[in-house]
């Protein structure tokens, strides 16, 4: 969501406010109010994720991009005509990475498994120094419209990325009340923020004006309301997956008794996982279960979710596949069948997921979970 104003010219001329005073100085009050507003509303957005889900990395993702556009809030400008203030470029910079950041919160808000990796860091970085060296040294070289267009490309490169975890990882997600919330959090900021880019680029070396300048800043500040609201809207442990010690029990916690309409369901449903085995079909999807059940999408998820337990599609298959996979790998008789044999049979496409997964829910490689068993079986026999 960065509005990259990185080329400069001593050319001032005067916008066509200017002949108004009075019309100036209120554009002026408004543009200001709007960026005061859409400010304040970024750093309690920022301060509520790490005061409630310090410890989730979406929500850590989360405050660091409401960081990232307060900056941007701050710093940005459509006249891409006038030399910009050292001291701006940080900000322009910081706001231009957090596109990189709004990439990152997509796929952690939508992938519960997603984790940090260095690299995400030196994207990061490096697209961060470039719309700094744009700021100070290649626009004020001369080289205006080219800075502007590369760091708007960029921009537009990683709101496509963030729309495309949106539409790949969004039929996973089994929580109806935070699947509407999640796509519109990413498609107005994407809506935002592509339009921006693609207004920089379009009058990049023109003069627009204090209206222009006074809208834009009204649109962020509603942009920004809007997404605060739609979070306050949904409970943060629907939003955020956090993993939470369990409490002793409660009865008044628990779930409702299950009805024999539901019960009958999950019987059918445990009938294709255990004896069908559906789990091992290529590219399976809530919607093909659903038809073999012959009930709508939506019962299913919130059969899944809300009676089984499971917050992801993904989790609840790869669960089933990975049973599988524990009892191939601790039968003495496939002690010489390879591990990437018995990720395939069970269903997952290749090594690196099967083992991600594994290790997600054994707390060991299956490697290591053979070796333990087949330790084990020697103990017992001798």
């Amino acid at each position: 969501m960065v509005l990259e104003k990185i080329a400069l010219t001593t050319d001032v001329r005067p916008t066509a406010t200017a002949t108004d005073p009075h019309q100036s100085m209120t554009l002026a009050a408004l543009d200001l109010a709007f960026r005061a507003a859409s400010v304040a509303l970024l750093l309690v957005l920022a301060a509520a994720l790490l005061q409630d889900f310090r410890k989730v990395l979406a929500a850590r993702l989360g405050a660091a991009f409401a960081l990232g556009s307060a900056a941007h809030a701050v710093s940005y400008s459509m006249d891409v005509t006038s030399r910009v203030p050292l001291w701006h470029a940080p900000l322009i910079a910081l706001s231009t990475g957090t596109m990189v950041v709004f990439w990152l919160f997509t796929r952690a808000l939508f992938d519960d498994e997603f984790r940090l990796h260095w690299w995400h860091g030196c994207v990061w970085a490096l697209v961060t120094a470039f719309s700094f060296a744009g700021c100070v040294w290649i626009a004020p070289g001369g080289h205006v419209r080219f800075s502007v267009t590369v760091v708007n490309l960029i921009v537009l490169g990683f709101i496509a990325l963030a729309i495309a975890q949106t539409i790949a990882s969004w039929p996973a997600d089994l929580v109806e009340r935070r699947r509407s919330a999640r796509v519109f959090i990413v498609c107005a900021t994407a809506l935002y923020g592509g339009l921006n880019a693609v207004l920089q680029i379009a009058v990049a070396g023109h003069h627009v004006g204090a209206v222009a300048e006074t809208i834009n800043a009204g649109v962020l500040a509603c942009t920004v309301a809007a997404i605060v609201y739609a979070m306050m809207r949904v409970d943060g442990t629907d939003l955020f997956t956090a993993a939470v010690e369990p409490a002793s029990p409660d009865v008044s916690s628990q779930p409702p008794p299950v009805d024999a309409a539901d019960q009958k369901l999950i019987d059918a449903l445990m009938r294709l996982m255990a004896d069908e085995r559906i789990y091992r079909q290529e590219n399976i999807t809530i919607g093909v279960l659903a038809g073999r059940l012959k009930i709508p999408e939506y019962r299913l998820r919130r059969l899944i979710n809300q009676r089984l337990g499971y917050r992801n599609f993904n989790v609840f298959l790869n669960n089933h596949r990975i049973e599988e996979a524990k009892a191939a790998l601790a039968d003495p008789t496939q002690a010489e069948v390879p591990v990437i044999t018995i990720a395939i049979d069970a269903g997952f496409q290749s090594l690196g997921p099967f083992n991600r997964a594994f290790k997600a829910v054994t707390g060991v490689t299956p490697t290591e979970y053979r070796r333990l068993k087949v330790d084990a079986a020697w103990i017992v026999r001798h």
